[in-house]
């Protein structure tokens, strides 16, 4: 099965948000839908990304799942921008 990953740019956190709760809740959201490869948060150029990888079978159904993670996280921080990407070979190419 193909491997995807979505990326978000995440601003401020909601009132009353504990900031380790907020990639497993996303990583959670796409669980519900399919298996989680892998998480993790990054800080680049002072912007912190969190990015949850995961399989689908197509783009449609990866499009599900980025919906999904996107909405959970969004009730807990503010989501400035997001990607979907597929994984070919050794690189990833963005998904629409």
């Amino acid at each position: 099965m193909p491997s995807y990953r979505v990326r978000m740019v995440v601003g401020d956190l909601r009132p009353g948000v504990d900031p380790a709760t907020v990639l497993p809740a996303a990583a959670d959201a796409a669980a519900e839908l399919t298996a989680v490869e892998a998480q993790y948060l990054e800080v680049v150029r002072g912007e912190a990304r969190l990015t949850v990888r995961f399989e689908a079978a197509d783009d449609a159904a990866a499009g599900v799942v980025r919906h999904a993670v996107v909405e959970r996280a969004g009730e807990l921080v503010d989501v400035l921008v997001t990607r979907v990407s597929r994984r070919w070979g050794a690189r990833w190419y963005p998904i629409r």
